[in-house]
Order: C-alpha cells, then structure tokens, then sequence
C-alpha cells in the first residue's frame, strides 16, 4: 500500500475506486483510526476516486513525539497528494481533520472543495477527552464511543457500537500520539476565514456534545463560500449514525 515520505515521516493512504470523477481526500478526526470512514468510502469510491489517510499518530502512519501542529498536519496531506500524484483534491475532514482541510484551504491552492464534519473553526474549548480511551481501556473505548452517538443510536444499533469498539481497539491512537493530535487541535484557529475561498460543506450533528454545533454554524457565517447542514439529533459521529442522510448532503456538494 501506498507510504508518502514527509520528512522521514510515514504517511499511510489507500486508493480505491475512479470513475470518471476526480479524487477525494479524507483526513481524519484525533485519536481515530481509519474505520471512520467505513461509511463514506464506498459511496464515494464509485463516481469519485477515494483516497483515505491515515493521520500522522494513527493507523499505519507513523507517530513521532509530539506536540503536532496543524501545519505539520497540512505538510503530512499536501505530501500525500504529491507522492499520489493529485495537483488539487477534494477534502472532506472530520474534527481535527477539518482544521487541516481549512488550512489546508487557506495557505495551499490543492483544495478544490471542502467537506467538514463535526468540526469548526478552532480546537480551543472543545471536549476532546470525552472522545478518547486508549484502545487497551475497552471500557474506556466503549464509553467514549457513546458519547460520541446520540442515546438513540446506541439504544438501536448496539451491534454497531460492539464493532466500532472492536474497530477503535485495533486502529486507534495510543496515547501519548493521541496528546500530540489533540494540541494541534487545541492549539489552532482559524483567524481569518474570509481567506478560505473553497466552496465549504460545514454538517454538524445538533446534539454533538464534544464539537459544539455553534461553532459549526458561526464558521459557516464567516466563510465567503460556506454551507451548513444540521443532522437533527446525531451526536459527534453524524457520519456514522446518519450516513445516509451524510453521504446524500456529500455527493451532492462533490458533484455541483
């Protein structure tokens, strides 16, 4: 599988799909490993050419000491992209993933469009530590799995949950690159949105506890070219819960 060289840092991705659409990129959100977009890569990866990452301190790449900043993060995805081969790309990032598409955004001309999920403009204040366990903590993983779903989801779908828990387990960070994911997160903000000029899809579940849906909607105002779809009820993990309803909003944004 494909390992972009950042530095002497190992930065994992996977290709699927093509079509006669181009490439989009996903960056994923602190602590997680690649199953979060279990739900997303399969609808893309037939019109478009689906390219998950793995971030810096997660899944296959590597995870040096930290702390990271979202810089080092956007150098990790602009060296992906050339190591693939992709001059621009679509980006659809979750939580932390979203800081660097918006970076990413602002300071680089390789985003084409740009999907956030449950993210916003700034890390500082957000409920990280209700997000993460590390994957040897099992109870740990499945009570912060919960409380990144709605109460009706984990009522509805406990074999879900029971497979994202075996999921988290296996993929997640460990802790110390969980800490250094979290300070570029915490450590960031976006102090000039007018300076994204990329077509931005902001969707935020209205009941996400961690990633407030206020900053959702306020990063949304202050983009020159944003858009924000509330997912009633869904917690942190919109994506997941609702994937449907997410993944209409999605490839309707990536096809305009």
């Amino acid at each position: 599988m494909p390992v972009a060289s950042n530095g002497g840092v190992a930065c994992y991705y996977e290709r699927d799909g093509g079509g006669d659409g181009d490439s989009v990129v996903f960056v994923g959100d602190a602590g997680y490993g690649a199953w979060q977009w279990g739900w997303q890569h399969a609808a893309v990866a037939g019109p478009f050419e689906s390219v998950v990452t793995d971030v810096r301190g997660a899944g296959r790449s590597d995870a040096p000491p930290g702390p990271y900043a979202i810089s080092d993060l956007v150098s990790d995805f602009t060296t992906v992209l050339s190591d693939a081969g992709l001059r621009s790309t679509s980006v659809v990032g979750a939580g932390l993933g979203g800081l660097v598409g918006l970076e990413a955004a602002r300071t680089t001309s390789r985003v084409d469009r740009l999907v956030c999920l449950g993210s916003g403009a700034s890390g500082s204040g957000v409920d990280l530590d209700s997000l993460y366990a590390p994957p040897t903590d099992r109870e740990g993983v499945e009570r912060t799995t919960k409380a990144a779903l709605s109460a009706e989801f984990v009522d509805e779908h406990p074999d879900a949950v029971r497979e994202i828990v075996e999921w988290r387990t296996a993929e997640d960070a460990d802790p110390a690159a969980w800490e250094a994911q979290a300070a570029a997160a915490r450590g960031y903000a976006l102090d000039a949105p007018y300076e994204v000029t990329t077509p931005t899809l902001v969707v935020h579940g209205t009941d996400d506890a961690a990633w407030p849906v206020e900053g959702a909607r306020t990063l949304t105002e202050d983009l020159p070219r944003g858009e924000f779809v509330g997912v009633d009820g869904a917690g942190h993990l919109a994506h997941v819960e609702r994937s449907k309803r997410v993944n209409d909003e999605l490839l309707a944004f990536l096809e305009e």
